[in-house]
């Protein structure tokens, strides 16, 4: 049994960036995650935004950290290639009382330093979107509001965290944590362990369950599903801004927004549950979104719908991240970051290792930290396809594989190959977008499952399988910087 300076559980967009952050360290970091690949929890299922913060309570720890993120993701998200636009936000009054909550949230905007956020009248409402419904009193423009690919945010992270040494567990669902001698030995499936000296709980829907095998009964996760509509590419010149809801108490609320694919998503809803596994759409809710959708933007309703889906949050009874350090157990607790886990995620990571730090981690930074530019499967830059240069040096580039979403041969092999090698169907959608478009995979799965069989020796059906509604469960899969040691069939 190998001993780590560190372990990380969960390998979702806050987890991956945790670990990345860590990697810059002389240390030993495991990462352990429960599902085939990184990402596939809340960190997939989101309304994929890069919020500045602006409506965050000021003097919270999620305040803070959102609005120190979004500086490092500034600096991160071009050098890393993920996909992004500069879009801004539109928060439409449609109510009197809405309307003069505007100046309390303008006044919240400032506290949290997002200063050129401004109350904009109903004339230059409909001026910026003129395809709103009639009745805004006006609204808030908040510039700095984005849109964000949450797919290759959590890969990027892991990709460079595996690159400087951290080593990646999949299909590693923690059982039990038990401390032993100073370490913490943690077990996963079949009865394989892992130890290491630090802990850091970052488990999503999980977390409160990590953290009472730790001895702590702080906070208790309450699944909060949010389902969502996407709309398919036509209905993108609807909408020029991301256009947001006034907040609750409870959500963020409905919007309508452009994605980075091209798409318009609606939603999403906001259903507390006690199943943290059910991510099914239900009839109530997507009913209860089209009347939404209807009354902010009617003419969505009259274009063609692409996929639905829902997502759930890691919602606590507190209305602040649960971030904790237990020092005297090495132990930190990463819970309850809610919806905003996509745009906190760097913010969060280095206020992690600071905690680390705190309890006695040596931070002594590496010589070299190694980086990677992700593959581009966003709309704002060219696509490989687009590309002349590339198809000339690789005709794979320009030999279309999925049609509905311009995904090339070359794509799809180059994630198959990739320092993190997709090794399912969902993961290869998240890397290229592949069966994500019209026909939601119907004329290009087959071909893209016998290309997946071929490339990895995996075997057709157990692909299909693992896609399917009762997936077996893979054994785990161990990747490292130095080789890709592979323990089964996933």
């Amino acid at each position: 049994m190998q001993t780590y300076d560190i372990a990380v559980i969960g390998a979702g967009v806050v987890g991956t960036a945790i670990a990345r952050e860590l990697s810059r360290y002389q240390l030993e970091v495991v990462l352990l995650e429960a599902k085939p690949d990184v990402g596939m929890g809340t960190s997939k299922a989101n309304t994929a935004i890069w919020h500045t913060g602006f409506d965050a309570k000021p003097g919270t720890l999620e305040a803070r950290l959102l609005r120190r993120s979004y500086a490092l993701l500034e600096d991160y998200v071009d050098r890393a290639g993920i996909p992004t636009e500069r879009l801004g936000g539109l928060l439409v009054a449609w109510t009197e009382e809405q309307y003069h909550t505007l100046p309390s949230l303008l006044e919240r905007a400032h506290a949290n330093g997002v200063t050129d956020v401004r109350i904009i009248s109903a004339e230059e409402v409909y001026r910026l979107e003129p395809r709103l419904n009639s009745g805004a009193w006006g609204g808030l423009l908040v510039p700095g509001e984005s849109l964000i690919c949450p797919f290759t945010l959590p890969i990027s992270y892991a990709t460079e965290a595996l690159l400087n040494g951290v080593t990646l567990k999949l299909n590693f669902p923690v059982q039990n944590v038990q401390e032993e001698n100073g370490l913490h030995i943690i077990t996963g499936p079949d009865g394989q362990t892992v130890a290491a000296r630090y802990l850091v709980n970052a488990a999503g829907l999980y977390s409160d369950e990590i953290d009472h095998m730790l001895g702590h009964y702080d906070f208790t996760v309450t699944p909060r599903r949010g389902e969502l509509i996407v709309y398919d590419k036509f209905a993108r010149r609807l909408i020029n801004h991301v256009i947001l809801p006034v907040p609750t108490a409870i959500t963020k609320g409905v919007l309508i927004s452009p994605t980075v694919y091209g798409n318009v998503l609606l939603g999403p809803t906001a259903e507390d549950l006690d199943d943290k596994t059910n991510t099914a759409t239900s009839e109530q809710g997507l009913q209860s979104l089209l009347e939404k959708g209807r009354a902010i933007l009617p003419e969505l309703l009259d274009e063609e719908v692409t996929a639905t889906y829902a997502g759930l949050r890691a919602a606590t009874e507190h209305k602040d991240y649960q971030i904790r350090l237990h020092a005297e157990q090495r132990y930190v607790c990463v819970g309850g970051i809610r919806s905003t886990g996509v745009s906190a995620s760097l913010g969060i990571a280095e206020y992690v290792a600071e905690l680390l730090e705190e309890a006695g981690v040596p931070l002594r930074p590496k010589a070299e930290f190694k980086t990677f530019k992700m593959p581009n499967i966003g709309e704002a830059r060219p696509r490989p396809y687009q590309r002349d240069d590339l198809i000339a040096q690789n005709p794979d580039y320009g030999r279309m594989v999925c049609h509905c979403e311009k995904v090339s041969l070359g794509e799809i092999l180059d994630a198959i190959h990739s320092p993190l090698p997709a090794r399912t169907l969902d993961a290869l959608r998240r890397r290229t977008r592949a069966m994500q478009g019209r026909c939601q995979g119907f004329n290009c799965q087959a071909h893209v499952v016998d290309i997946l069989a071929r490339e990895t020796g995996q075997d057709p059906k157990f692909l299909l399988a693992l896609d399917g509604e009762n997936p077996p469960v893979p054994r785990t899969v161990t990747y490292s910087a130095d080789a890709e040691k592979k323990e089964g069939q996933a």
